[in-house]
This record gives C-alpha cells, sequence and structure tokens, in this order.
C-alpha cells in the first residue's frame, strides 16, 4: 500500500502462485505479496511495530479517515507542522512523502511533492481503494520464530543478508543459519526471497529489477519446484555442453 525499502512491488509478479489458502509473511514489510492474493486466508508478522501498527490502524480506516489526511504537502515542509488524529498516521504519511525509505520521514522530499502525478495523492487513492482487501487479514507484532507451524504458503522475505542493515530490525540481527534450518522444517509451500550474493539457502536466479538502490538480481529458494529450477539446470546444461566442446 505504500512505499517501503525492499518492497516486492516491481517483481511480485514473478513469485510462484500460493497453492494454499492461507498466506503466512513472516517478515510483512508492506505485504505486496499478500495484497495480490488478498482474498486468502492472511497473516503478517513483523517485528518493526510502527509497521504493524499502521497495518493495524489501515485495516479499521473507513475512505474518510484516509481523505481526511493532508494530500497538499510542499517540498521541505515537516510533517510535525501538521495535524494528525494518530501517531499511526503520521507514519504512514512519513512513508509516502520519502521513497522507498525504512522508517518514516518527517519532510517531504521534492520528488514526491512535484512530480506529476503526484506521488501522495495517488498513493492515498490507491489506499482508498484497497482498504477493503485487508479487513480479514491477522497482523501480528512480532518474531518470525513465534509463529506455530502449520500448513501454508510461507512467503519469507528478511533482511537481505547483503544490503539489509538498513532497517530498524536488520540483518546484523539475524542469525541466517537458523533461519534457513526455519524455513526447510515449514510445512506447506516455502517461498523465500533474497539476492544472488546470499548463501544461508540454496538461492537460484529469478529476475534482474531496478530497485531503489541500482540493479539488483532477485533470487529465491522454494521446497517446492518452480520454474526458475529449470531455468537454472538449462544454464547449467549449456556451459556443460560448451565446456565439453572446447
Amino acid at each position: 500500500m505504500w512505499s517501503y525499502f525492499g518492497s516486492k512491488t516491481n517483481v511480485v509478479d514473478y513469485y510462484p502462485v500460493p497453492r494454499y489458502g492461507k498466506i503466512i509473511e513472516p517478515f510483512a514489510g508492506t505485504a505486496k505479496y499478500s495484497l495480490k492474493y488478498f482474498n486468502r486466508d492472511i497473516v503478517l508478522v513483523d517485528k518493526y511495530e510502527v509497521i504493524v501498527n499502521i497495518w493495524k490502524w489501515l485495516q479499521q480506516c473507513s475512505v474518510e479517515d484516509i481523505r481526511r489526511l493532508p494530500h497538499k504537502i510542499k517540498a521541505g515542509q515537516h510533517l510535525d507542522d501538521l495535524t494528525f488524529d494518530c501517531i499511526e498516521a503520521k507514519h504512514l504519511l512519513g512513508f509516502l512523502v520519502g521513497f522507498a525509505t525504512e522508517r518514516p520521514r518527517k519532510t517531504a522530499t521534492v520528488d514526491r511533492t512535484t512530480r506529476r502525478p503526484n506521488h501522495i495523492n495517488y498513493s492515498l487513492n490507491r489506499i482508498e481503494k484497497d482498504l477493503f482487501k485487508i479487513r480479514h487479514w491477522t497482523i501480528l507484532h512480532g518474531s518470525y520464530a513465534d509463529i506455530p507451524n502449520q500448513t501454508a504458503t510461507w512467503f519469507i522475505d528478511p533482511p537481505y543478508q547483503h544490503g539489509g542493515d538498513t532497517y530498524a530490525e536488520n540483518n546484523k540481527k539475524i542469525n541466517y543459519e537458523v533461519l534457513s534450518e526455519w524455513c526447510r522444517s515449514r510445512q506447506g509451500q516455502v517461498i523465500c526471497c533474497e539476492n544472488t550474493r546470499a548463501n544461508w539457502m540454496e538461492f537460484v536466479p529469478m529476475r534482474t529489477h531496478k530497485g531503489s538502490r541500482g540493479m539488483q538480481r532477485e533470487a529465491i529458494w522454494s521446497n517446492l519446484p518452480t520454474e526458475y529450477d529449470f531455468q537454472q539446470q538449462a544454464l547449467f546444461n549449456e556451459e556443460h555442453y560448451v565446456s565439453q566442446s572446447a
């Protein structure tokens, strides 16, 4: 619903379709995968309380609540100078006035206030239309390790091993060996997100895209076959044939 560093906006369509009626996102962030398949039984979990509280606030918001938020914000304007009904509304605007940030900003950027169409207005209009999608979701503040194992589609998108150091709940707080074992033990369908620099699972390349901080090659691990496994095997076979023919 809003811009957030590491969100899957540009690549969400390339992940495998959920095979189960329940989707669990243990590192929820802005939950682009769950929004795509919003009519499933959705469970969001995140350790960053600011994110969780924004989700819970939006879940009970009306369209009128969103329309009352400040829409006409000028570049450099400080959010402390504006009036909000609650801290969650201020934090949401703090994300909207910036681009792909890890925390809410306090001042509006030029890019988000002068470019057309106006990003803030566009985002608020989109949020209005998406409110109905999240009414039935379960939204929890906590650690991935606290989630009971159960049959579901697990969409696991932690702070990346390389590049996830700037989050409020960052990669320095993650034992990737423990996380790897936990991922492998999940029941149902498991989809793990990373980039190709990671080595805590047997990730295979998925898609190169332009992120907020330059080009990045997304990678995936799944306990079920995906089209990217066959792509990887095809590349291996081609390289093996060339080496044998040389």
